[in-house]
């Protein structure tokens, strides 16, 4: 990782799952270098957010900044210098190596040679689409990470990491892996196996790898396809489902909204209200109440009549 050992880098953990983790790194380096040498101890991509730092490797140097998506290879070794004043910060990235290792082998027929150190490149482009979801991805994390949903969280990191990729596949010149005979039929009996799976534990707390796991498949090949072939996202898809299913509850007067928000899968009443809003326009308890009102003049024209 960027910086040296006389100089402190401060870690904080802004999420981890089984599939990936994300860290927030600061250096307070001043400009100078580079130090002695380093050895990255994981497959990791760090996406800056300010200042720059420069990796050396032999007699040659790669610069760092925010626009660009910077890849440590493991095991790889390296020196650090700084360009400026001012320190440098970024995001960390480190996917599992089973879900590193199937985003790859879509963007690069050659990975199988190479399972140990993934990157054939040292960073690539960060395109501004990747930049401002990353920057909020990490918003989001740091304004309250327990109360968003793993589910979301690992889809969108993951679909992160894999565009970043990606473009740097592009840049260099990588060939992409031919499909293979078969593929459209596969890819449609898993997105409805998916789907399937979704409606018959609707009220469960999700988690992609294990709705991978359950219609056999690995995680970010299942929720690249299932975007493919939905047009939305596997989390958003989720979503939608919980919030439909709400409608009819409401409408019938539902006196408990955060014992429907449990049973509908939702973290709690406000996040579910949330949601709800978002998507309708409206919160869960005015259509309730517009529910009632219309039920109430209905039965007076019933009686009227």
């Amino acid at each position: 990782m960027p910086g040296r050992p006389d100089i402190p880098v401060a870690f904080r953990g802004l999420y981890d799952s089984p599939l990936v983790g994300v860290r927030e790194y600061r250096c307070h380096a001043c400009g100078g270098g580079p130090g002695p040498e380093e050895a990255s101890d994981a497959n990791t991509l760090v996406l800056m957010r300010h200042g720059a730092f420069c990796r050396h490797f032999s007699r040659s140097h790669a610069t760092a900044d925010v626009n660009q998506a910077v890849f440590f290879s493991k095991g790889s070794t390296y020196r650090v210098s700084h360009p400026g004043d001012g320190g440098d910060r970024g995001t960390v990235f480190a996917v599992a190596p089973r879900v590193l290792q199937d985003i790859i082998r879509e963007l690069d027929p050659t990975v199988d040679d190479r399972p140990e150190q993934p990157f054939p490149f040292v960073s690539g482009p960060c395109d501004s689409t990747v930049f401002w979801r990353h920057r909020e991805l990490v918003r989001r994390l740091e304004a309250g990470a327990g109360a968003l949903e793993p589910f979301w969280v690992d889809v969108t990191a993951l679909q992160i990491v894999a565009d970043a990729l990606e473009a740097a596949f592009a840049q260099q010149g990588h060939p992409r892996r031919p499909r293979r005979e078969g593929t459209e039929a596969d890819h449609e009996a898993l997105v409805e196996a998916a789907k399937s799976h979704l409606a018959a534990r609707l009220g469960e707390r999700l988690s992609l790898d294990e709705v991978a796991q359950a219609v056999h498949a690995s995680p970010f090949h299942f929720a690249r396809v299932f975007q493919q072939r939905t047009g939305i996202s596997i989390h958003r898809y989720l979503t939608l489902l919980r919030l439909r299913a709400s409608l009819d509850r409401l409408a019938g007067g539902e006196a408990d909204l955060t014992a429907l928000a449990l049973e509908l899968g939702f973290s709690s009443h406000s996040h579910f209200a949330d949601a709800f809003r978002k998507e309708f326009g409206r919160t869960p308890s005015n259509v309730r109440r517009n529910a009632s009102v219309r039920t109430l003049r209905q039965m007076s024209k019933n009686l009227e009549v």
